[in-house]
């Protein structure tokens, strides 16, 4: 496959990905965590409580109508986005753009439709939670496929161009704030902004895991005498590399090989497998390791400066 086609199928798999992720989240968000009141961190979080408090509004008559969620999303989104494009990438800001316009125009349409189906109308605790998951693992699709949904990804990539403050710390405060906004505007209960507090939590640890999950690698270190044999058989029934050291074992003062193996974790039975049938007794490490880069796993997707934007800035 020649490198442009290879490059326009890897963007258009990760566009696609990125609208199964959104649809994911915005089903969540509508039809299991909206019903239910509760307002979470995020644009989500900010649009319920604009939605909630003109709804209560229209129900007094001051207002003509409740302003959906996916409306209020799109105008916060479009501000902050034009407050950030001077300062963060190009790449950033396309699909930052095309993120929210999906996931807004999503959430615009599937309000109506949940807002009359309650999935789970009798148990509040266990559709918050289910909402979360799903959400978290809309959003950890997105996020490994390089998109981005908006809202306070933007805040954040805002001000850790500008400070030392972390992203993640910068997107707490900022839900935070969102979450607690529901005690004044709305006057809910602590009870009620521990629930929002609590799906938004959970929606980002289930982000992490899905996140955690696509890098997830391991690293063997194993030592045998009979480490040629090993190492083929590693090449030849895993098609996995292996990098021979040398080494020397204290005790015996006499020099030893040691091979280096890194695979999938999914893979390490198949390795295990491989040496204990050549050699019962060798020794075996095994090591948890995130972000594996490189020919046969994941591709670091960076933007890499031109050699005359480094010329300039030096």
């Amino acid at each position: 496959m020649p490198k442009f086609n290879k490059i326009t199928w890897m963007d258009t798999r990760d566009y696609l990905f990125i609208i199964l992720g959104l649809a994911l989240y915005a089903f969540g968000f509508t039809a299991l965590i909206l019903p239910q009141k509760v307002v979470m961190g995020g644009m989500a979080g900010l649009g319920s409580v604009v939605y909630f408090a003109t709804q209560r509004m229209t129900e007094a008559g001051h207002f003509p109508f409740a302003i959906p969620v996916g409306i209020t999303m799109y105008a916060v989104n479009f501000i902050l986005l034009a407050m950030a494009v001077r300062i963060v990438d190009r790449t950033f800001v396309i699909r930052t753009l095309f993120g929210m316009t999906v996931l807004s125009v999503l959430i615009y349409f599937f309000q109506p439709v949940f807002s009359t189906m309650n999935i789970l109308p009798d148990d509040h605790t266990l559709s918050l939670i289910l909402g979360a998951a799903i959400m978290g693992i809309g959003i950890g699709t997105v996020f490994i496929h390089n998109g981005s949904s908006g809202g306070t990804d933007i805040v954040a990539a805002m001000v850790s161009k500008r400070s030392n403050a972390t992203i993640g710390r910068t997107m707490m405060v900022c839900d935070f704030f969102i979450v607690g906004s529901a005690y004044f505007v709305l006057g809910y209960s602590i009870g009620e902004i521990v629930y929002g507090m609590l799906v938004t939590v959970m929606t980002g640890y289930m982000c992490d895991l899905i996140i955690n999950s696509n890098r997830q690698a391991v690293q063997f270190t194993i030592f045998s005498p009979k480490w040629e044999e090993i190492a083929t058989a590693i090449n030849n029934d895993a098609n996995r590399g292996c990098t021979v050291l040398n080494g020397m074992g204290w005790y015996s003062k006499q020099e030893v090989k040691m091979l280096l193996v890194m695979c999938r974790k999914i893979e390490s039975v198949t390795i295990y497998r491989i040496v204990k049938s050549i050699d019962n007794d060798a020794l075996i490490t095994q090591a948890n390791v995130n972000g594996v880069y490189g020919k046969g796993f994941d591709t670091l997707k960076l933007k890499m400066k031109s050699p005359s934007q480094q010329t300039n800035k030096s």
